[in-house]
């Protein structure tokens, strides 16, 4: 009898805090965990590489700011020349000096190109902060998905714990059992009902324990942590002080900062400058222009002077594309389009979380209510197994009364403890939902 109540009060004592599970467990806080995330999460190391990429892209753009300058030196073999009159008639060759070069040098700088430079430029900036936004945007799915593992970590090391205590009890349940049946009191069935029920509950320690390894592997994969690492969550989970603002309060929120509603206004005014972009087609582009040729021989006269010949020149240069009046029309239109739809899936994303912040605060309130509906079960549970274990120790009850009556206890513990557990998860899927995770 002593060995029973000692059992079940070391389990009770106990299932509120995360206990030791495994041999040389490292015990992580989420704090660590995503701490960890940050350094070592591919998925978040991919994301840093893009945004490395887009501030390059920013740089490229900037180029074009810059003069362009040519250089070129050739060297030929001219070949004797062929002189006709203008019916074709009376041709004569005409010897030419067979070397020929040619050095040349020309540099460009562009004065207005219709803003497609800036517009350019402006496009990288937008992506260089759209690349920031994504990095943001899958640091916290990370961190979401890590909060979900670590947590279901923590419910099943207070599944196993049960487990754990309820195969105690049930081993005591059949020696008492078999005893009994020894005296003459029970069937040989009621032995063999409660071993099967061991059995059970073995096999299912066994599932939970599976689980628990493949969580601590998705962990510390995800982590970047050796494989043979065993997490052992914080013991202090459960302490945190977590934020009781009202529902307005985590709509401002997310209108400000999620990351979904911050994709699609980037989204909109990367499709605003793309029409900027298209409008500039049809602009002309004006550039001043710097050359420097030295050439020989000089075959512009005949017979061909055999000596070199230099010469520069500086001015204005002028382009423009005539056809783009009619043809940069459809590029126009086409990007107009494309913001007028990102506008609409801005709307619809804002509007999406909105109700998303919604739901989610009132699964967080409604996990307080659980806790709170739960800790009354426990109450009720305690006072049920103290009149058990009275008629127990007066010996006007069986050890299976005992037994069920410490099985409602565990279990309401749990249920309390996973509850408790549940609220830390709603309050981070709400922070996720309002793009503060």
């Amino acid at each position: 009898m002593s060995k029973l109540r000692l059992l079940i009060m070391a389990l009770c004592a106990s299932l509120c805090s995360v206990g030791m599970y495994a041999q040389q467990p490292r015990v992580l806080s989420l704090e660590e965990i995503f701490a960890l995330a940050d350094e070592n999460s591919k998925t978040i190391q991919a994301e840093d590489a893009a945004v490395t990429e887009a501030q390059q892209e920013i740089r490229e753009a900037k180029n074009g700011r810059l003069p362009d300058i040519e250089l070129s030196v050739s060297a030929s073999y001219l070949g004797n020349g062929y002189l006709l009159d203008r019916n074709f008639s009376n041709g004569q060759s005409i010897k030419m000096p067979h070397f020929g070069n040619n050095f040349a040098i020309k540099a460009t700088q562009l004065i207005y190109g219709g803003g497609a430079v800036t517009s350019s430029i402006a496009m990288a900036k937008l992506k260089y902060e759209m690349a920031g936004i994504n990095r943001d945007a899958a640091r916290s799915n990370v961190r979401f998905m890590l909060a979900g593992f670590y947590l279901d970590l923590c419910k099943l090391h207070n599944v196993l714990k049960v487990y754990d205590k309820s195969i105690e009890l049930a081993k005591v349940v059949i020696k008492d059992t078999k005893a009994r049946n020894a005296a003459g009191v029970v069937l040989q069935n009621d032995v063999t009902r409660y071993e099967l029920q061991l059995k059970n509950l073995e096999l299912a320690r066994k599932r939970a324990e599976n689980a628990l390894e493949i969580l601590n592997y998705d962990l510390v994969t995800m982590l970047g942590l050796p494989l043979d690492t065993v997490i052992q969550p914080s013991s202090d989970i459960l302490d945190h002080s977590l934020s009781l603002h009202d529902l307005t309060y985590w709509q401002d929120l997310a209108q400000d900062e999620s990351h979904a509603i911050k994709q699609t206004r980037m989204a909109v005014q990367m499709n605003r400058t793309a029409e900027q972009l298209a409008r500039a087609d049809r602009r002309p582009s004006i550039a001043l222009i710097a050359a420097n040729n030295f050439d020989g021989p000089i075959t512009i006269e005949v017979p061909v002077i055999n000596k070199n010949f230099n010469y520069w020149y500086v001015g204005v240069g002028i382009s423009w594309k005539i056809s783009s009046l009619y043809k940069a029309n459809k590029s126009i239109k086409r990007a107009q389009y494309a913001t007028r739809t990102s506008i609409r899936r801005q709307e619809e994303v804002t509007q999406q979380i909105g109700i998303g912040v919604q739901a989610d605060y009132t699964k967080y309130m409604e996990a307080y209510e659980e806790v709170a509906t739960l800790e009354k079960n426990v109450q009720l549970a305690s006072e049920n197994y103290a009149i058990i274990e009275t008629r127990y120790s007066n010996e006007v009850a069986l050890v299976t009364d005992m037994l069920d009556a410490s099985n409602q206890l565990l279990e309401a513990e749990l249920q309390l403890a996973n509850a408790r557990i549940n609220v830390i998860f709603n309050y981070y899927k709400l922070k996720h939902t309002s793009g503060n995770l």
